[in-house]
C-alpha cells in the first residue's frame, strides 16, 4: 500500500491525481502543516524541509511532486501518463521542468509574500515583478501551445496534470489566462480522477 502524505490545495494534489489516474491503491495521510506537524522529527525524516508531497512505497521514500509522479507512472503506469517513445517521454520531462521552474515559480513567489512566509519576512514590493514574470512565462508557453488537446502527443500525460494544476492555482490567484489556455485548463479540470483526488485529500484532512 502506497502512503501519500498530503495537504489539500497543495502540490500533493498532483500526486493524488496521478494515483487516481493510475487506479492504484493508496492511503492519504494528512500532514497538518499549519500547526507545525511538518517540522516534527518524524516528518523531517521523510522530507528534509518538512513539506508535502511525500510518498512511501515499500522501502522507498520519495519527495517532490515531479519525481514522485514520474516514478509512479514509470513503475505502475503500464503505458498511462507517459508516452511509449523515448522522444515523447523526454518532451514530457521538458514540460515538467518548464512548468515547475518557469510557470509555477513566480506564482509561489507571490504566495510566499502574500501569506506563506512569516509576516516579518514578506516583501510586498516583489509582487508586481512576480506577476510580470508569470505573464512572461505564459507568453512563452503560448508560443508552443496552439490549442491542442494535450501537451505531448495525443494522450493525456503527466505534463497535462502539472499544467492543469498550475493554471488552476494561477486562476485562483486572479491571474488572467489567455482563452486557449483557460479552455485547456477547464477541460482537463473536469477529469473524474481529479475530483476523486481532491475528495480523498479533503477526507484525510477531516479524519485528522
Amino acid at each position: 500500500m502506497i502512503t501519500n502524505y498530503s495537504f489539500p490545495n497543495s502540490r500533493s494534489l498532483r500526486v493524488t491525481w496521478t494515483l487516481e489516474e493510475l487506479g492504484l491503491e493508496y492511503r492519504c495521510q494528512h500532514v497538518v502543516l499549519d500547526s507545525g506537524e511538518g517540522q516534527t522529527a518524524e516528518h523531517l525524516a521523510r522530507h528534509p524541509d518538512g513539506k508535502v508531497p511525500v510518498i512511501e512505497d515499500g522501502e522507498l521514500t520519495l519527495f517532490e511532486s515531479a519525481p514522485i509522479c514520474r516514478y509512479l507512472a514509470e513503475q505502475y503506469g503500464d503505458g498511462r501518463l507517459l508516452p511509449e517513445s523515448a522522444a515523447e517521454r523526454a518532451q514530457v520531462d521538458q514540460w515538467l521542468s518548464f512548468i515547475v521552474t518557469e510557470i509555477e515559480q513566480p506564482l509561489w513567489l507571490q504566495a510566499k509574500h502574500k501569506f506563506a512566509l512569516p509576516q516579518d519576512k514578506r516583501v510586498p514590493s516583489v509582487l508586481p515583478t512576480a506577476a510580470w514574470e508569470f505573464q512572461r512565462a505564459l507568453l512563452a508557453l503560448e508560443r508552443r501551445y496552439q490549442g491542442q488537446e494535450t501537451l505531448v502527443g495525443e494522450k493525456f500525460t503527466l505534463a497535462d496534470i502539472f499544467l492543469t494544476h498550475t493554471l488552476t492555482w494561477a486562476a485562483s490567484m486572479k491571474h488572467r489566462l489567455p482563452e486557449p489556455l483557460a479552455a485547456y485548463r477547464a477541460r482537463h479540470a473536469e477529469r473524474p480522477a481529479l475530483a476523486r483526488a481532491a475528495e480523498k485529500e479533503q477526507e484525510a484532512a477531516v479524519d485528522r
